[in-house]
């Protein structure tokens, strides 16, 4: 066996309240000045009219006070969205990688694609990140259809497309979520001996991942995957974090991590 022969892992990671501290949703409805948007998710959850994490999309399609969305209001959403500290050492680090060790980092949301583009300009790269797709009326701008939600199993779909472009095995699939659009992903990746990583409390995505992981620092998610999947010891991952200018805090280890990480004085 060739042991020089680098892991490759597919890392992909959901957006809304995953990468950043709010819902997508709440942003736009604040932009847009329209009230009770969380209340228009509730009742649509109450009907199963939509997959869960699809709700947005929705109300831009069919909702009269949404109806007026168009590509530049999506676009400054994206920009008004408050994202979690340390996104681009992370995503550095998942660049560089590890010796004998390849990951490929995805952002796969429900949320617009134009949102999760503009949020994360400059630090992903627009073709690593998958969100709704929709189509506009070529006049008027209006949104006339929506042409791919990724929600629900809508997200397994595009993790298994993705495994098979990068020719990834479905047992080196890590996928990072927070809430119930998540849970379908949560087990197809479980299913296959892939690893999850919750970063919410919800109860549902706790009994269904394989770590938790709470924290404000994006670059938290690589403790469990260090910890669990690659055996590190805690000197190595403080020693790894301090490299890519950060300083592991606090870490309360259990069943769920509480992790506390700050930049290093004069660091990003």
């Amino acid at each position: 066996m060739n042991t020089n022969i680098a892991r490759h892992y597919l890392l992909a990671s959901d957006f809304d309240q995953t990468l950043s501290f709010n819902d997508s949703g709440v942003v736009l409805s604040g932009l847009l000045g329209v009230e009770g948007y969380q209340e228009r998710v509730r009742g649509l959850a109450r009907t199963n009219l939509v997959q869960q994490g699809g709700e947005l999309a929705y109300l831009i399609r069919h909702d009269p006070e949404f109806r007026g969305v168009r590509p530049e209001h999506l676009l400054e959403t994206g920009r008004r969205v408050r994202l979690k500290s340390a996104i681009p050492a992370l995503v550095r680090f998942l660049e560089r990688g590890l010796p004998n060790l390849r990951f490929s980092f995805f952002v796969i949301s429900a949320a617009p694609r134009e949102i999760v583009v503009a949020a994360l300009d400059g630090i992903v790269a627009p073709d690593h990140i998958y969100g709704t797709e929709l189509e506009y009326d070529a006049l008027s701008g209006e949104v006339h259809a929506i042409r791919r939600v990724p929600a629900g199993y809508g997200k397994v779909a595009v993790i298994e497309e993705l495994g098979r472009q990068l020719a990834i095995p479905a047992d080196r699939v890590i996928y990072v979520g927070d809430g119930g659009s998540d849970v379908h992903v949560m087990l197809h990746v479980n299913n296959h001996d892939g690893f999850t990583i919750a970063v919410s409390d919800n109860r549902q995505l706790a009994r269904i991942a394989r770590a938790t992981v709470l924290s404000d620092n994006a670059f938290s998610i690589m403790v469990p995957v260090l910890d669990q999947i690659l055996d590190w010891r805690t000197g190595e991952i403080r020693e790894l974090l301090e490299s890519n200018g950060l300083t592991l805090q606090a870490w309360e280890k259990a069943r769920t991590d509480h992790v506390r990480i700050d930049a290093v004085s004069g660091g990003e």
